[in-house]
């Protein structure tokens, strides 16, 4: 394998095109959005190769056969009983056999707006159709771009820890950590992490080292709107915040998944509101909404102004409008709100988008990577917004 072979996954759907190599056993495959997938790679197979990847394995289940029945004969020494061989032979062997790729080292690819130290717990279902009976996996997420050393533990009872894990994630990757079951739930509520990050061979600015606790709510395991859509897996995944842009605000965290009914509060107050643009195609055909120009709603909140996507917020009526229609209509909002605040360098702007289908923060996020590439977004607050918010700030 070499950087810009296509491959396919083999225990999951998908694949993409290699732009790296992390050591000799992991190949970084960056699929159609762009994002870098660490993988092992046994479980990547070159696309169109498939039948030679068998034809490999099978090779090499026979040669550990010879191995075990004390049958194994040297390479000089299969030649020599196939009409021999000559050291030029020999040569052109070893040759063909070396593939300098499975020596090279990627360089860490750092994003921007990835020097805030961000940091998470993870819990994947192995199957999230039959939740029931499903066993789950937990990961350590590493979303900076900093290496991060960390010491994960749980509470055995009284005052006394036990480490689950301690290891270190590099920049802008996840580390598997154990597959567990519901029984095994109950001793993994009281959980504590401590961790530190760093650069390799290049300044950084110092971060902290954290300890947080985190009480884990073994009743949300049971529901399926607990785990949700994310950046870091390809299934739904209950994501705890260990650390988000450098800060922890609490000691303790404990997740409030479900989006506040009102995002007002009492410090909360609404700032002007601006009126999207809609494609005349929509003028034409939606006389309702046209009727009375539908204005956008920013409410502004410790210092952010958040802008709710949902169609029922932007729109008097959708009848009559199709998936695609509805689709346009709410990321001409967004654009128009980037559009506004484009002036005011360093404005964090919330768009709620929720978790539906996806396609609606698919989209967000493809115009984030493509058309507004200078400015930084990420997940907003978990606890403030749910899982489906994604945060714009505005810069230079």
């Amino acid at each position: 394998m070499k950087i810009g072979d296509k491959v396919r996954f083999l225990s999951e759907v998908g694949g993409g095109k290699i732009s790296g190599f992390q050591g000799k056993n992991i190949v970084l495959v960056e699929d159609e959005d762009g994002f870098e997938i660490p993988t092992p790679i046994s479980e990547v197979v070159l696309v169109g190769n498939e039948d030679m990847t068998t034809a490999k394995i099978k090779k090499l289940e026979q040669q550990q056969k010879e191995v075990e029945e004390g049958e194994v004969k040297s390479i000089k020494a299969r030649l020599a009983d196939h009409g021999g061989s000559t050291d030029a032979d020999w040569d052109a062997l070893e040759e063909i056999d070396y593939d300098p790729s499975d020596n090279f080292v990627a360089p860490v690819k750092e994003r921007e707006g990835g020097d805030k130290l961000a940091a998470y717990l993870a819990f994947v279902p192995n199957s999230i159709r039959e939740l029931a009976n499903t066993k789950f996996s937990s990961y350590m997420v590493n979303d900076s771009n900093f290496y991060i050393h960390y010491i994960y533990m749980v509470k055995e009872g009284g005052d006394k820890w036990s480490c689950k894990s301690v290891g270190e994630i590099e920049p802008n990757t996840k580390l598997y950590i154990e597959e567990f079951a519901y029984t095994d739930l109950n001793n993994l509520q009281d959980a504590a992490i401590q961790l530190f990050g760093y650069k390799l061979d290049k300044p950084f600015e110092l971060k902290p080292a954290l300890d947080v606790k985190i009480r884990i709510d073994a009743t949300k395991f049971y529901k399926l709107n607990t785990f949700r859509e994310n950046d870091f897996f390809e299934s739904p995944a209950l994501l705890y915040p260990i650390t988000e842009k450098d800060k922890v605000e609490q000691e303790e965290i404990e997740v409030k998944l479900d989006l506040p009914k009102k995002l007002q509060t009492s410090k909360t107050k609404e700032v002007k509101e601006t009126t999207a643009p809609a494609r005349k195609s929509l003028e034409h055909r939606y006389e309702d909404n046209q009727s009375k120009s539908h204005r956008t709603k920013q409410i502004l909140r410790n210092d952010k102004i958040i802008v709710d996507l949902h169609a029922d917020e932007l729109l008097e009526t959708t009848a009559g409008m199709s998936a695609g229609d509805i689709l346009e209509y709410q990321m001409n909002v967004f654009r128009s709100t980037l559009e506004q605040y484009k002036a005011k360098v360093g404005q964090k702007i919330i768009f709620i988008h929720g978790k539906g289908e996806g396609t609606l923060r698919r989209s967000l996020l493809r115009e984030l990577n493509y058309r507004y590439k200078k400015y930084q977004y990420q997940d907003a607050s978990f606890q403030e917004y749910g899982y489906g918010a994604t945060q714009v700030t505005i810069t230079n």
